[in-house]
């Protein structure tokens, strides 16, 4: 997810990256390209790399420590939840295949990226600019949908990350209630979990205020300790607790309960949002792609954690897992003093993380709605700019309100939101990028976007609907 990734970039760059820039078109230089010599794609009298001038451009262990971040965001908190529904054994097998196709989707679009850098002469480029580049570069007819398809992403990601915090709302106010109710049981009738939601609205709002992203960059190297300092003590429940037990548990679950797993799965790992940030921010873009890249190396890192958490928390808890595994952590009876502390100390640390993630979560929304208004404002732009921002986490928290379960609202986005951003954009970007370069023998490139699309509709298509209908469950019960 974005979120993590933003502590230590430089921040003008990765949140402007997700914004609409100037739409004069430079000339655009139509070659002919083999896709058997790749390199062709990047040869010729203009180097992008080269031709970049970053103040403080990333190491590759920089950009790997970032995708990290990244990738290991609250959606890893899911995980055991994810594979209650797909069942112990193809659980594992199922989130290396959705860590496959996620990793490669990205993979697809940074190699993109740089065979449009060639075509359209820039040297950087955000998600929506590759995305308006490969139409305006692609089949004639299909160029006068080009500005379209930059909108339809922007909207995406808006839609992607105001969704995503309005999850994180339900996080905090989850982890912040049940420690509240582990000191005050008789107020369980009394406080519900939206009153917890609407008293966080005035922190956040005080939170998305900071408009500065200077300021914000340190909030996040906060989230970040508070978060590794949660998952810390998770890891020691799960495994030095005892409990750990395969009689509780199902190796394979019913298909018909798959969807739920792959959408959790899509929401937790998905991190298309920030691969064009980061590669634009490189000081070598290059060592990004390859066998043995940053990219591959930092999501195989992530699969392995994600799998452990899962079949961990899934194999302690069995199905009584929780929409997040820290909602778990209750010490037993004759358990020593100290779970009991630990306990809190989890659930307080993740919604400390959580919350000060917020704001750098938020940005993205803010800056693209902003971009779209702001000179609807002139006269007093910094007044209006407080009040979008605060009539935007007010409508943000309301929707927390209106649907305060974390599983089913993160199947939702996953479904939906990372489907369209993470797999199926990708792959059509990749189809018309090599539209004049070829598709290589037996059109390969053809045949494997269509698997890809072809999962990517699946989880878009079956994986929305069961999260929809889990939602009308729980509130029609």
């Amino acid at each position: 997810m974005v979120n993590e990734a933003n502590g230590s970039l430089p921040p003008p760059q990765e949140m402007e990256s997700f914004l609409p820039q100037d739409e004069k078109k430079e000339q655009i230089v139509t070659k002919t390209y083999n896709l058997t010599k790749e390199k062709d794609a990047e040869s010729g009298d203009f180097d992008p790399f080269a031709e970049r001038n970053l103040e403080n451009p990333t190491s590759n262990m920089d950009t790997l420590t970032h995708l990290l971040k990244a990738s290991l965001g609250t959606g890893i908190l899911a995980m055991p939840k994810a594979f209650k529904c797909a069942g112990l054994i193809s659980g594992i097998f199922f989130t290396i295949l959705v860590a496959v196709v996620c990793t490669h989707c990205s993979y697809v679009l940074i190699k993109c990226a740089h065979v449009l850098y060639k075509k359209t002469r820039k040297s950087t480029m955000s998600f929506p600019e590759v995305a308006e580049a490969a139409l305006d570069n692609g089949p004639v007819g299909l160029r006068k949908w080009a500005n379209a398809f930059r909108i339809f992403i922007l909207v995406s990601l808006f839609l992607t990350y105001f969704g995503t915090c309005s999850v994180y709302t339900v996080i905090i106010a989850k982890n912040i209630m049940q420690v509240v109710l582990h000191y005050m049981e008789d107020q369980k009738e009394v406080l519900g979990i939206r009153i917890f939601i609407i008293i966080l609205l005035v922190p956040l709002i005080f939170m998305v205020w900071i408009k500065n992203l200077k300021y914000l960059a340190p909030v996040s190297m906060v989230a970040n300790l508070f978060m590794g300092l949660g998952l810390g003590i998770t890891f020691y429940f799960l495994v030095g607790t005892g409990g750990l037990d395969f009689n509780k548990v199902v190796s394979v679950k019913p298909p018909s309960e798959w969807p739920e797993f792959f959408s959790l799965t899509i929401f937790a790992m998905e991190a298309i949002g920030v691969v064009m940030p980061l590669e634009n921010s490189m000081k070598t873009p290059r060592s990004m792609l390859g066998f043995c890249g940053v990219l591959n190396k930092g999501m195989s890192g992530v699969t392995l954690v994600y799998i452990l958490l899962g079949f961990l928390g899934y194999l302690r808890y069995g199905d009584a897992v929780e929409d997040s595994i820290t909602l778990n952590l209750e010490p037993q009876p004759g358990d020593p003093k100290i779970y009991e502390v630990l306990a809190q100390i989890v659930k307080i640390s993740i919604a400390i993380a959580v919350y000060c993630t917020f704001g750098l979560q938020f940005f993205v929304c803010i800056e693209i709605m902003w971009n779209s208004i702001k000179d609807k404002f002139t006269k007093r732009p910094e007044l209006a700019d407080y009040i979008t921002r605060t009539i935007m986490v007010t409508v943000s928290v309301l929707l927390a309100v209106a649907v305060p379960t974390i599983g089913p609202f993160m199947g939702v986005i996953g479904a939906f939101c990372f489907s369209i951003l993470g797999l199926i954009a990708p792959a059509f970007i990749e189809i018309i990028t090599y539209w004049d370069i070829g598709f290589g023998p037996y059109k390969f490139l053809i045949w494997k976007n269509v698997i890809v699309l072809t999962f990517g509709l699946f989880a878009l298509i079956f994986g929305t609907k069961d999260a929809i209908i889990s939602i009308i469950n729980v509130y029609s019960a």
